[in-house]
């Protein structure tokens, strides 16, 4: 069967065709997959960046607490909470 296949030209056309259609699609195929995955890293990325802002934005506000109740207090009588 298989040498028939390689010894006519036209089953031997067909075949490559074939096969270059499954290559085709196979490439395709890796090229989706890869853009899924390009897409994800993106998103991790952004989601990361954000969780980062709102991190720097914590460091800052503990960085201007009061030290003490007193502080606190005087803080608040004075409007500068």
């Amino acid at each position: 069967m298989i040498g028939w296949l390689l010894t006519h030209g036209p089953a031997r056309k067909a075949l490559g065709l074939i096969l270059a259609a499954a290559a085709i699609l196979l490439f395709l195929l890796n090229l989706r997959r890869a853009g899924e995955r390009a897409g994800r890293a993106a998103d991790r990325l952004d989601a990361r960046e954000r969780n980062d802002v709102i991190h720097r934005q914590m460091l800052d506000a503990a960085a201007r607490r009061p030290p003490d109740r007193d502080a606190l207090a005087e803080r608040l009588r004075d409007g500068r909470f």
